[in-house]
Formats: structure tokens, sequence, C-alpha cells
């Protein structure tokens, strides 16, 4: 059964377009012009990922995002935004959005992203995996991450990093790698969105005395046992 994505943009072009290029590309579509649709579309409708604009009338990208978050809907999503402001896609990252796209943008690059999105967040191992560092231990079987059993939350790309950094624990990884291994981008990218995940995994697990996500500059990131 082909993915299927939701497409929330209150300009019907845009909508159209996006829409086409994913049905081209074998996904199943919905749309909605705006946030307060996408939610009442959402009470029935489960799709795989969402692709949300930012500046929308009524309700905006970001309150969207929000709003699903403290549902605890961790549906994957990518945003949409108008402007490279560096503010904006921030917020967005730390609402919750997996990614994010710049207006105007290539749809070639748009379905990259999505493909990458989706198949980073429908990885379920063939066997159970525990990886673990210090007082951390990540459970791929039940995508659980626990600091001294304590349950910490993460969004799909946060685990998706933590556990990509267990998995090489003790090993530099540069940010093209990860850009790889966690976004999927294979290309030249001036994206900040690994420093910025970094940081979210820092604020989360840096904690009673753990440091252990190293930066390594000029080179990458690591993650090591404590001392």
């Amino acid at each position: 059964m082909a993915p299927q994505i939701m497409v929330v943009d209150d300009e019907a072009g845009v909508r159209e377009l996006v829409c086409d290029a994913l049905r081209i590309a074998g996904f199943e579509t919905l749309q909605a012009s705006d946030g307060m649709s996408a939610l009442t579309a959402l009470r029935t409708a489960k799709p795989d990922l969402l692709i949300i604009d930012i500046n929308m009338p009524l309700m905006d990208g970001f309150d969207l995002v929000e709003r699903l978050r403290s549902q605890n809907d961790l549906t994957p999503v990518l945003m949409l935004s108008a402007r490279s402001d560096r503010a904006d896609i921030t917020r967005g990252l730390s609402l919750g959005a997996d990614d994010y796209v710049t207006k105007p943008f290539g749809l070639e690059e748009l379905l990259l992203r999505v493909k990458a999105i989706l198949r980073r967040t429908s990885k379920v191992s063939a066997t159970a995996t525990t990886l673990s560092c210090g007082p951390i231990t990540l459970n791929e079987e039940i995508h659980q991450v626990t600091f001294n059993a304590d349950v910490v939350e993460l969004s799909p790309t946060e685990f998706r990093l933590l556990a990509i950094l267990l998995e090489n624990k003790g090993r530099v990884l540069s940010k093209s790698v990860l850009l790889d291994d966690v976004w999927g981008i294979t290309f030249e990218s001036e994206t900040s969105v690994v420093d910025t995940y970094i940081s979210y995994l820092r604020k989360k697990l840096h904690r009673d005395g753990f440091d252990g996500i190293k930066t390594i500059r000029g080179v990458g990131f690591q993650i090591l046992e404590p001392k």
C-alpha cells in the first residue's frame, strides 16, 4: 500500500503542484487549505507524512504542529517556509517538525526530503536492538529511550540521530554522513539541521553529569561513554 501524504497549504496552486508530483512519484495524497481543516481531517485520516506550510490564515503551520505534538500525534512533518529565516526554521524544528524546505523549492528536492523522512520513520529492525551509552538506553523494538530508567520523549528524527550515534559509539561522524544517514540528503547542502538536532539531544540527555555527545570542530560529532 502506497504511503499517504497530506498537504496543508492555503495556496491552491501549491497544493495541486505538490500533490501532482507526489502522485506521479507513487504516493496517495490528501489536501487541507488551513490548519483547522487539517485537524478536522486528521480525526479520521492517518497519513504517513504531513507537508505543512508555515504561513496560513486561521491557524499557521507552527500552531498546527504544536497542537498535533501536544496531542501526542507524532506523524512526521515536513514544513514549507516562504523565507529562509533561521528563526522560522529553528522554531519549526523545535516544535517537532522533522525537516523543512524553503520556497521556492524544486520538486525533485521536495521528493527527496519526503522519501528520506518516510525511510527513516518507517524503519523497523528485523531483530530487537538495544543500544546504550552510559545512562542512555535506546530500544529500537519499542521505540523508547531511557536515561537512568526514566523515559525520554524524542521525536522520530531525534530518535534516529541518537540511534546512528549509538551504533557508531566512539566514532566521529561527519555532518555529511549524518545528513545522508538521518535525513537522506546526499547532495551538497548548507543546512544547519544537524547542529540543531544535536542541540536538541543535548538539552534532553546532558544531565546528571553526563555530557557524552561531543562536537569535534571541523570534523563532526560523536557519543562517548562517561569516564
